[in-house]
């Protein structure tokens, strides 16, 4: 429900505000004593940009539904795939959902957040003391025997899946259907819903149909891809899949390959995914997901990508950029880090982020506190489906002491969910702050923009601090802070490379 303080500008006050707005000179920001240590940020700019997302038509857009082209040619080297990538919000099932304004989306935004991070720390939590998937008593409705077979594995019936906040549009069998895909590096397993269903939630597409695809077919309870999968079932000689998230969402269904096509690229063939029959939580109105992870089972693994890379627009812009599996240009501005693998889950890409600094100024905080122990407990992922970046509670009380310092005399506003640092901007054109940098090993260091680390949470100029404390040892690296900026994973080379400004 949106807050009281929606309605606590009269039309009057709201029309001086903006007629404040117009007339101010565009170039005079709040200063802080030294430049070089400070950003900008436009809160005018950001709050337009707050305002569209919430009238955007994607009925009078051409950029959701253009780049899937059903080509029937060979298949093509994996290297030039590219797709486009939008914001879940401006996926047409999530825009005619609705918000009523601005506060009322970011609430439903760090909702589906907090649900993502705890099945990302109960998954990690799981594989660092040993216990699997299949180790777990399941939960399994008659429903879903009669759909699937006997099974084994946690079924929990949910409402809340935080799978990600991008997506894209894939060609699905031959001839090729349109998808609406999450792209998820915290997953394996791709999977999309089926004919017939037993239960489906609502998607924007219509649900794929495996017998109108020449190149559907069911996978054998013996090959290697039904055994690498957590929970695996046979049925009539042929594999049943089940992924569930620890927020109670699940699919359920046959375990298959089919093509998938990309853009205008030749169809990519024999791809194992699942083929979800009964599925369960509010997946925004996508088809299914993507799965980007470093496992086995995902699409990179797959196709034997050596290299994949994203960059995510601002998530209330309507406009497009890409994810690539072809190696890029190095940029002289490029930011490299290790990429760290965990012997424990492979499924995550982790990073060596060594600390933090405000302000110009590196934070006091132990390197202990992002490292990774040698149980595989703790260190720091990056992740496409994760918003806010989460630091252990030592880290970001230093970070958020430290910026709440550099900005004492910007007008407090009270807490929102999960964020606690919070001003009113709302007399301000343009505001500067202290900077945020992450530190990476080697003394590098990603400087970013004030708009990836203070957001708006409302369309009256209410803006928060985008981090949040975590009790689990595990850090997580958010697509807040890492919009616009190219995020590269070299596997060969075990290197992430994040490029600012170049979506």
């Amino acid at each position: 429900m949106a807050d009281s303080a929606d309605h606590r500008r009269s039309p009057r006050l709201l029309f001086l505000h903006l007629l404040f707005t117009l007339l101010l000179p565009p170039c005079s920001p709040r200063t802080l004593p030294h430049a070089a240590s400070s950003a900008v940020l436009e809160v005018v700019a950001s709050l337009r940009r707050a305002a569209a997302v919430l009238s955007f038509n994607p009925e009078k857009s051409d950029q959701l539904l253009d780049q899937t082209k059903v080509g029937t040619v060979a298949a093509s080297n994996s290297s030039a795939l590219s797709i486009k990538l939008h914001s879940r919000d401006f996926l047409p099932l999530a825009v005619a959902a609705g918000h009523k304004d601005y506060r009322g989306l970011t609430l439903a935004r760090l909702r589906r957040d907090s649900a993502r991070v705890l099945s990302i720390s109960a998954r990690a939590s799981l594989a660092v003391h040993g216990v699997k998937k299949s180790d777990l008593k399941p939960i399994v409705t008659d429903r879903e025997v009669a759909a699937v077979g006997t099974i084994s594995g946690p079924v929990i019936s949910g409402t809340s899946q935080g799978s990600g906040e991008y997506f894209s549009e894939v060609g699905i069998g031959q001839p090729a259907k349109p998808a609406f895909l999450v792209i998820d590096t915290g997953s394996d397993v791709t999977w999309i819903q089926c004919q017939p269903c037993t239960d489906c939630y609502q998607q924007s597409d219509p649900v794929y149909d495996p017998s109108s695809s020449s190149t559907y077919s069911p996978l054998p309870c013996d090959s290697q891809s039904c055994r690498s999968l957590d929970v695996s079932a046979c049925r009539s000689s042929s594999c049943v899949y089940q992924v569930s998230y620890g927020d109670g969402s699940f699919t359920v269904g046959d375990f298959a390959t089919d093509s998938l096509t990309f853009g205008s690229s030749s169809p990519v063939p024999s791809i194992a995914l699942g083929c979800g029959h009964d599925n369960e939580g509010l997946f925004a109105g996508s088809s299914g997901i993507l799965g980007l992870g470093g496992g086995a089972l995902s699409f990179p693994s797959q196709i034997r990508s050596a290299f994949f890379s994203y960059c995510l627009v601002n998530r209330d812009s309507p406009s497009s950029s890409t994810l690539d599996f072809r190696p890029g240009t190095p940029d002289p501005g490029s930011v490299t880090a290790s990429l760290l693998r965990n012997s424990k889950i492979s499924t995550f890409y982790y990073v060596g982020l060594t600390g933090i600094s405000v302000g110009g100024q590196p934070l006091s905080i132990p390197p202990s506190t992002f490292a990774m122990d040698e149980s595989g407990a703790g260190g720091v992922i990056v992740d496409s489906g994760t918003a806010v970046t989460r630091l252990p509670r030592e880290a970001y009380e230093a970070l958020r002491d430290a910026f709440a310092k550099g900005t004492s005399d910007l007008p407090a506003a009270e807490g929102v969910a999960l964020f606690d640092t919070c001003y009113d901007l709302s007399s301000m054109p343009s505001v500067e702050v202290p900077t945020v940098a992450l530190r990476f090993d080697g003394g590098k260091e990603l400087k970013l923009t004030a708009s990836n680390y203070l957001v708006p949470v409302d369309s009256l100029g209410t803006f928060c601090l985008a981090f949040a404390p975590t009790s689990s040892p595990l850090s997580i690296i958010g697509n807040v802070q890492l919009q616009e900026t190219r995020v590269a994973f070299d596997l060969d080379k075990a290197l992430v490379v994040f490029t600012p400004h170049s979506c």
